[in-house]
């Protein structure tokens, strides 16, 4: 990387994430249609989703790269989701470079989905994507059916696959966590699955609410260990203590 105290390499830094920016508002729209058009011709091939699940990494991937955006995790960490089974990812939400940011770093042998409120599948050029994907349509204006929906599609996932749930339901605006909601833990006791926390660090600092184009930096993304719930507990209970273990890894930042 150029040394930013030198005014030569900064300027050629910067001339470089103009170039690339340049190259994302050219491109970034073909690369997106792309990735919406290719399920309507192959969703019925053999292997498709395994196959279109790389495919939409890499497509993050470029994307990250493009506005200059790192994603560190360990390699320690790396490993552990790489043999995640059984589980589900619940992740906290700072901002709309938190899915990206997930699927760049993620290994390949890890597969997960998102659980994504219906709206999102009544246009008709995503929703053939969205279904290839594997994505989980969630009906929020009725809350029972909606967890009655997740847990049946985490029961009918295969072991290596996992739901992602964003801890908190929507993205906060305090200094550390904001409340989560029960949805995950209630389809962790239901489904016997654990809860593979992740806690992402800093994405709110590059793309701060209300803000269109994201700052060049970098993101950190640390694995937790599996937390099983207590079925001698209360919901409650395993909710305040999920939160306080990602909370514990929050507030270092």
């Amino acid at each position: 990387m150029a040394d930013q105290s030198n005014p030569q390499g900064a300027g050629a830094l910067k001339i470089a994430h103009l170039a690339k920016r340049g190259v994302l508002l050219v491109l970034g729209p073909l690369n997106f249609l792309f990735i919406a058009f290719v399920p309507l011709l192959c969703v019925r091939r053999a292997g498709f989703r395994g196959w279109y699940w790389r495919l939409v990494k890499r497509a993050c991937s470029r994307l990250l790269w493009l506005l200059s955006i790192r994603v560190e995790m360990s390699e320690a960490h790396k490993r552990a989701l790489g043999d995640d089974t059984g589980s589900l990812i619940v992740i906290n939400h700072l901002s709309h470079l938190d899915g990206f940011t997930l699927m760049d770093v993620v290994p390949d042998k890890k597969w997960f989905t998102f659980a994504a409120k219906k709206e999102l599948c009544d246009a008709a050029l995503l929703r053939t994507g969205f279904t290839g994907a594997g994505l989980v349509e969630i009906d929020r204006s009725n809350g029972k059916v909606a967890l009655e929906t997740l847990t049946q599609a985490v029961r009918d996932m295969p072991e290596r696959r996992s739901v992602v749930l964003f801890a908190e339901g929507t993205r906060t605006n305090t200094e550390t966590l904001g409340e989560f909601k029960a949805g995950a833990v209630l389809v962790a006791r239901e489904t016997g699955r654990s809860i593979r926390p992740i806690v992402i660090l800093d994405s709110d600092r590059l793309l701060p609410r209300g803000k269109f184009f994201p700052h060049s930096g970098t993101v950190r993304i640390e694995v937790l260990p599996p937390f099983e719930c207590d079925l001698t507990a209360t919901v409650d209970e395993d909710v305040a203590r999920l939160r306080q273990e990602m909370i514990a890894v929050f507030d270092r930042r």
